[in-house]
């Protein structure tokens, strides 16, 4: 052949190729996603937001449709690999949807298993819906499905990093996945790196790069099932001092590439089937805010606002007071409690969270709601409670339901029977906390716990009928205390509890607390139920949020709702670090003097400046509680030192700007950005009256200043 010929051979074998390469994709695009798929094993091969210019799944060679895992009987390491399958049918059924059908999959094995797996792909406004049905008609069990599946999840540069984000305990968490990727499970138990992120505790997970980021969302609250977000770094990483992952697409003969994917714990039984709850798949512009952003939008379409009772709503502080533990020291008899009350009262402090009231002590004796007769008597309690409210203090008792003391008679005649047990019929343990003594300090002695299960119809009997001694006390509310959590447990594979095991536990959340507030609202329907650190749905039900802060962390859960009843703890002498984050975040303030066992009077330094603050954001009540929290969104604050600020917008539209000075004896100067601002004023805590201002202030070390639009 002629070298001209070869020549205009080229183009034409270029352009074949590329028409095989069209007919062996079905692709979707709008205008901001382009997304393609293989039509003979159904992976996905490319994903493009053409809007930014990220090519998130660029490899088609590395693409994968799914992955199931169904045990044999001695034999649990078998899987279906999607990339080995064929498609039955995939097609579109609308001109932004299509449907994929895997029929008879072939496990590594266990050979050609009767299971079928219908899957579709929206597109529809920038964003992927990933649904699905599984029927499962092969004697095996399918425990999880990974689904959707990224085999090359890309960053949108090469020297760009990207962060996995998710929510937990009223912060917007962060775990770096490139140019580094730690990995969490240990080298021992996997073949690459690999980090996992759940969906009990974030319905939402953003990957985020600098200026842009991925927003995947389990989008079903009612938490049916477990979902992971799951990360796996192939062949693994260049060094393992740093953990970097290889900058280059191979390294030793092997690709380099980072997978996403979400795995669906379904536990589907033989001959039965299993609906998955959608995940949804969003890039977006921008920082963490933009992410949270689409989640709010989500969450305004089935999130019911609690009933929280004025005095909850309105700025107040609380006092946490613990009398008694396991270890017996019973420091503070029911008849002593009034003292607490009275000092409350002298310093405006609204409510005091009793810790330890009950049987055994703060983590003793769960899940009793009794007495402990060691303080005193029921009468006694009672009669505290009422003396204490009729000095305008609330009181809001502290509990534990979702565990059971191993050590006691109770658990060992009855609550055995609601736990929680592991696929092999032991029982889940929780293994308690240390007070006090060097002997249990060393965890020689401590009060292990067991699980109970929430989905068990007879356990939630037991735990409302503890619950309704809480209401008998006359107390204006109740803080479940570790409702966040179920220690060990994801599932329970106890029979015999009123439903088919296995159980996903934090399923049982709502259920239970539906039930404490049905009591509650017989009683007093402005009962406060509060919690822990709970998740965001939980907020339906526990309007009142306790957790506990430091410097690094995000306020994500006021970002998502401004008003909402969020408290954190302050122990420090002179804690005026934390309070001034209380201050830019509009938390409510817990005194804990002595780790919430001494008296207010104990940290002179640190209740006087968390009054000022308290009667600051009373003034200003307008811009600094009623408004909406905008995190830093809306204006820029440069300083000559280390500062934080945050942004608050009135009913009104004026907004009120919070600067914090970080320095430890350094008086700072900060100028305010405030685009189109009005007659500007500064007010302090020390300074309350405001004053005309130009934006630009002087702040003194550990101290905050607000700017006010009039």
């Amino acid at each position: 052949m002629s070298f001209k010929n070869r020549l205009l051979l080229i183009p034409l074998t270029a352009l074949l190729a590329s028409a095989l390469a069209s007919a062996a994709e079905i692709s979707l695009e709008d205008s901001r996603l382009a997304v393609s798929f293989d039509t003979t094993t159904g992976a996905l091969t490319k994903l493009e937001d053409k809007t930014l210019h990220w090519t998130i799944e660029r490899r088609p060679e590395l693409g994968v449709s799914f992955r199931l895992h169904a045990p044999l009987p001695q034999e649990r390491y078998n899987f279906v690999l999607g990339q080995k399958q064929r498609v039955a049918s995939i097609r579109k059924i609308a001109a932004n949807k299509i449907a994929i059908e895997w029929k008879n999959l072939v496990s590594e094995r266990g050979g050609t298993l009767n299971i079928t797996f219908n899957a579709t792909v929206t597109l529809e406004n920038g964003s992927l819906t990933f649904e699905g049905n599984l029927k499962n008609d092969s004697p095996l069990s399918i425990e999880t499905l990974e689904y959707p599946y990224f085999g090359d999840l890309n960053a949108p540069a090469r020297n760009s990093r990207m962060q996995v984000r998710t929510m937990w305990y009223g912060n917007l968490q962060s775990d770096q996945i490139y140019p580094d990727f730690r990995n969490e499970k240990g080298y021992w138990g996997d073949f690459v790196p690999t980090k996992a992120f759940e969906s009990y505790r974030s319905l939402f997970c953003l990957i985020q790069a600098p200026d842009e980021g991925l927003y995947v969302e389990m989008k079903d609250p009612t938490q049916p099932y477990l979902i992971e977000y799951t990360f796996e770094q192939h062949p693994g990483v260049v060094e393992s001092i740093d953990n970097n992952v290889p900058q280059q697409d191979e390294i030793s003969g092997h690709p380099s590439h980072l997978e996403f994917r979400a795995t669906h714990f379904l536990f589907t039984h033989p001959h039965s089937g299993s609906k998955l709850a959608p995940v949804v798949i969003t890039p977006y512009q921008g920082d963490w805010h933009a992410g949270v952003d689409i989640y709010k939008q989500w969450r305004a379409t089935w999130f019911k606002p609690p009933h929280p009772p004025a005095w909850v709503m309105d700025v107040n502080s609380w006092q946490q007071l613990q009398i008694s533990s396991p270890e017996q020291d019973y420091r503070v008899h029911y008849d002593e409690i009034v003292k607490y009350g009275e000092e409350c009262a002298r310093n405006g402090v609204n409510g005091i969270q009793l810790v330890g009231w009950n049987f055994e002590g703060q983590d003793g004796g769960d899940p009793s709601q009794d007495i402990d007769p060691h303080l005193g008597t029921w009468q006694q309690l009672h009669d505290a409670i009422a003396r204490i409210q009729a000095m305008g203090v609330k009181m809001v008792l502290f509990g534990k339901l979702n565990w059971a003391d191993l050590t006691t008679n109770w658990y060992k005649t009855e609550l055995y029977k609601y736990q929680c047990t592991d696929p092999f019929g032991i029982a889940y343990e929780q293994g308690g906390y240390s007070y006090y003594t060097p002997t249990q300090l060393a965890g020689i002695n401590n009060h292990r716990r067991a699980v109970m299960d929430f989905n068990d119809p007879a356990y939630q009997e037991v735990a409302t009928k503890e619950f309704r001694k809480v209401l008998a006390l006359g107390a204006s509310g109740w803080l479940f205390d570790e409702n966040c959590h179920h220690g060990p447990v994801k599932y329970s594979f106890a029979p015999g509890h009123g439903y088919d095991p296995p159980g996903f536990i934090y399923g049982g959340d709502m259920p239970m607390a539906a039930r404490f507030r049905a009591a509650a609202d017989q009683v007093n329907p402005d009962f406060v139920l509060a919690g822990e650190g709970q998740q965001d749905w939980l907020m339906q039900y526990y309007a009142v949020s306790y957790f506990r802060i430091d410097a690094g962390s995000t306020p994500v859960a006021r970002y998502i709702d401004p008003q909402a009843p969020l408290m954190v703890a302050v122990t420090g002498f002179d804690d005026r670090e934390m309070l001034n984050l209380i201050l830019l975040d509009r938390y409510i303030i817990s005194y804990e003097p002595y780790n919430f066992k001494g008296h207010l009077s104990d940290f002179p330094l640190t209740l006087a400046y968390g009054k000022q603050i308290d009667a600051l954001r009373r003034k200003y009540k307008a811009w600094l509680w009623d408004a909406d929290f905008r995190d830093t969104l809306g204006a820029g604050v440069s300083a000559d030192g280390a500062h934080r600020y945050s942004v608050y917008v009135a009913k009104n539209g004026k907004r009120a700007v919070v600067i914090v000075n970080e320095e430890q004896k350094k008086e700072i100067s900060a100028t305010l950005e405030l685009p189109h601002a009005g007659r500007l004023q500064v007010a302090t805590p020390e300074q309350p009256d405001a004053q005309p201002s130009s934006g630009t202030v002087r702040i003194p070390p550990r101290s905050a200043a607000v700017v006010l639009e009039q």
